[in-house]
């Protein structure tokens, strides 16, 4: 199936690592020019370079902090100047878990509003930056990451994945009419560059295999199985495709089946 994405243009944010990175690669490989930023200048170079090599695509990047409006709006305007103009929004940037994971006792109000700035406020302000652009040329896709703690009880932070779910549908309703949809994915157990070591971190401070600690992690899961990153970057680059028109306003789980709640 053609994608129609050649020669599209996209930011991604959060694109360094993990599933941002993995986002950014796969729309590479399918034509799109990028600009990605994150927080570490040496990991973002090197994935711009990294994909670069890859695919021949247009990659550009800027160290962007999403808690800071200044920050965001150059960031925006810098991708702007270097692509001409901006089709697709990934917002992927924010700490992977969470920063409260609890218990109450321990649960520290300070880092919490530090995620919610980051996940959920530092994703309306790409999509403001971004959104009269889109509506100019009547064309947009902002595809929302979040998480499938916002599904289940149990990380405090996990009410930021439900504060996106909320803000994509706001925008979807204001946006759609402009041509733009808006959609959140929400990964689980998800494989990255980093699953490895704190696998490893998890087994030695409960004196476990690692084997034992991927078992656990994957075992309500209907598929059995870890999710890939890439798995996730397929699924965004089809909403972030014309083929996924109709889609928008839609929260979906990409999680490999986590439990036996029914969503409807």
């Amino acid at each position: 199936m053609e994608l129609e994405l050649q020669g599209k243009t996209a930011i991604i944010t959060g694109a360094s690592k993990g599933i941002g990175k993995a986002i950014a690669l796969n729309l590479a490989e399918e034509g799109v020019n990028l600009a990605i930023c994150a927080r570490s200048k040496g990991p973002l170079e090197s994935t711009a370079e990294a994909i670069r090599k890859r695919t021949g695509r247009k990659v550009f990047s800027q160290v962007t902090d999403m808690t800071d409006d200044n920050s965001v709006r150059n960031f925006v305007e810098f991708s702007l100047k270097s692509l001409g103009s901006v089709d697709i929004l990934v917002n992927n940037a924010a700490a992977p878990g969470g920063l409260v994971t609890g218990p109450l006792k321990s649960a520290d109000p300070v880092k919490l509003m530090l995620d919610i700035d980051t996940k959920v406020v530092g994703y309306l302000r790409a999509a403001k930056a971004v959104s009269e652009q889109m509506k100019k040329q009547g064309w947009g896709r902002i595809i929302n990451i979040g998480g499938l703690a916002a599904r289940t009880a149990g990380t405090i932070s996990g009410m930021r994945n439900l504060a996106l779910t909320h803000l994509t549908k706001t925008l979807s309703n204001e946006l759609g009419p402009h041509g733009i949809t808006v959609n959140i994915v929400h990964p689980g157990a998800t494989r990255t560059e980093r699953t490895k070591s704190l696998q490893r971190t998890q087994a030695r401070v409960e004196n476990i295999r690692e084997a034992e600690v991927e078992s656990r992690s994957i075992s309500d899961l209907d598929v059995r199985r870890m999710i890939d990153a890439s798995e996730i970057a397929y699924l965004v680059t089809f909403l972030a495709s014309n083929k996924a028109a109709a889609i928008t306003g839609e929260s979906i789980a990409a999680g490999g089946g986590v439990g036996a709640s029914v969503f409807h």
